[in-house]
């Protein structure tokens, strides 16, 4: 059942990114609210999950992990605006070896620490203050800030709960953008931003050159056009394959994300293995809370925590829990580890997206192709031999990424990944960009649109059948009913229209509470 393909190592690459796609198209948001109780618990939402080697500038040799947590932020949240819960614990893991077990984590554990300003007039001077600033912010720790976020970051070898755990340091988290009265305009606000990269040895590695690190708010960088495809793909297939480009049509080109960054060199990822990594996200809670039915003053939250720790979310690949994992399983799914993802695999080899798409999209006409989707244990659960395959295979759902591919400067970027490169070259032979989706994730690759031309059989038609690629014996153009058509789709949310930095943290500046 988890058997690997032997193509040719492009072949391979285009597979990876047709099977990864095939899994992962109808609701798009990478894991925004993606199951029953994460809605509930926004702060721990993890929405995207983002592993590249590094292409900033003198940067070769780091790779960036990025987790965003508390999606569709809005600029204007006052006046607590967004801070991550202090009762959670966050983490980043890596697996080396491919065991489907994490073998190094990152954590992070939130603070809020108050400071409790009083008013400013003598009617009001013995009574703390409603808002998180009371003057103008522009330095760390600011003295203006009423309240200060801190994190402690903490790296474990070997077993998340049981391993060896290291205190690397404390650190700030910048205020979130509240507006260009306290913190500037944009410029201002990510010059003081700037100020909160840190720089820190990595426990335990021989390598001396220094990691970075970065947790504060961030505009969010995934596009999707949400409204249109939550509302049963609410679009024809002519507005769905008009040319790439024009799109305008980013839900979340408003929306701010929480972003917990890391940069850190290869050597301290790899360990012993071949040079791939898997990498996956997760949030955990107290097993256990108990409401204050009158809470103190001064305490962070009403809550009463403790007992073991629960994993409440979990992210890979983008676009699993929502398109793959079946409705009844969502909850379960982001409670899982890899090594337990046997129990999903049904969901992957058999997924109902296809059809449904195929229906919403002609009112019941079919245009879903007609073979068995036998490509996607490759990507999601093996990786693709000579590409992002560990050294040992255990089969499980992980983001994987080759460091020995190397990076693409941002602007010679293809946005649609290994696809992109195939399709426009005509030729699987000359694909250039194999350093993004799905070797890895970076924030300018458009997994939506490879999702969609992969989902419908794109990859079975024209060129790719010329340039002699076999993807299965039934993954042929005449079982593909939209043609060469299905190399056009898109959901009209250009990815590469999002802005961008091509430094660390790569996520550009916020949007602010006012302009």
């Amino acid at each position: 059942m988890f058997a690997s393909t032997h193509l040719p190592r492009v072949a391979l690459i285009a597979l990876a990114a047709a099977t990864l796609c095939a899994a992962t198209t109808a609701s798009f948001a990478s894991s925004h609210r993606e199951a029953p109780f994460i809605t509930t618990a926004p702060k721990v939402d993890g929405s995207d999950f983002y592993m590249f080697n590094s292409y900033e500038s003198g940067r070769t040799g780091y790779v960036t992990l990025l987790a965003n947590y508390l999606p569709l932020q809005d600029g204007y949240g006052g006046p607590n605006y967004f801070a991550l819960d202090p009762n959670a614990l966050y983490e980043i893991h890596i697996d080396n070896n491919g065991d489907a077990k994490e073998d190094i984590t990152f954590q992070f554990r939130f603070k809020n620490n108050y400071r409790n300003f009083k008013g400013v007039d003598s009617a009001s001077s013995a009574n703390s203050i409603p808002l998180i600033a009371n003057g103008a912010v522009s330095t760390k720790a600011d003295a203006h800030l009423n309240v200060v976020e801190t994190y402690e970051l903490i790296m474990v070898r070997g077993d998340r709960r049981t391993g060896t755990r290291t205190v690397i340091g404390t650190f700030t988290k910048p205020v979130d953008y509240i507006g260009v009265k306290t913190l500037g305009n944009a410029a201002a606000y990510e010059s003081y931003a700037q100020q909160h990269i840190a720089e820190f040895t990595v426990p335990g590695c021989s390598s001396t050159a220094k990691a970075k690190v970065f947790a504060g708010q961030r505009k969010d960088a995934f596009a999707v056009n949400l409204g249109t495809i939550f509302d049963l793909v609410n679009a024809d297939v002519a507005t769905l394959t008009s040319p790439r480009g024009d799109g305008t049509a980013n839900t979340l080109d408003d929306k701010n994300v929480t972003t917990l960054a890391l940069e850190v060199p290869k050597a301290c990822l790899t360990g012993s293995g071949n040079g791939v990594i898997g990498g996956w996200t997760t949030a955990s809670l107290p097993q256990a809370t108990l409401l204050s039915a009158s809470p103190k003053s001064g305490h962070q939250t009403t809550a009463v925590t403790g007992g073991a720790w629960v994993q409440v979310s979990r992210l890979g690949m983008p676009l699993v829990n929502e398109v793959i994992i079946g409705l009844k399983d969502k909850d379960r799914f982001n409670g899982s580890v890899p090594s337990k993802d046997a129990q999903f695999a049904n969901y992957v080899t058999k997924p109902t997206l296809p059809a449904l798409i195929s229906v919403v999209l002609t009112g019941g006409a079919t245009v879903a192709p007609s073979f068995t989707r036998n490509d996607l244990v490759t990507t999601f659960l093996t990786g693709i031999p000579g590409v992002n395959q560990l050294s040992t295979v255990t089969p499980s759902e992980m983001l994987r990424l080759n460091t020995a591919i190397a990076a693409v400067p941002r602007s010679q970027q293809n946005p649609l990944g290994v696809v992109g490169s195939v399709l426009a070259a005509g030729s699987v032979g000359a694909a250039t960009d194999l350093a993004g989706f799905p070797n890895g994730r970076r924030p300018n690759d458009d997994v939506v649109d490879v999702a969609l031309i992969a989902v419908m059989g794109g990859l079975c038609t024209q060129p790719v059948i010329n340039a002699g690629v076999v993807f299965g014996g039934d993954c042929v153009a005449a079982n593909v009913p939209l043609g060469n058509d299905t190399l056009k789709l898109t959901d009209k949310a250009d990815q590469e229209k999002v802005p961008l930095l091509d430094r660390f943290p790569y996520l550009t500046t916020p949007i602010g509470g006012t302009h």
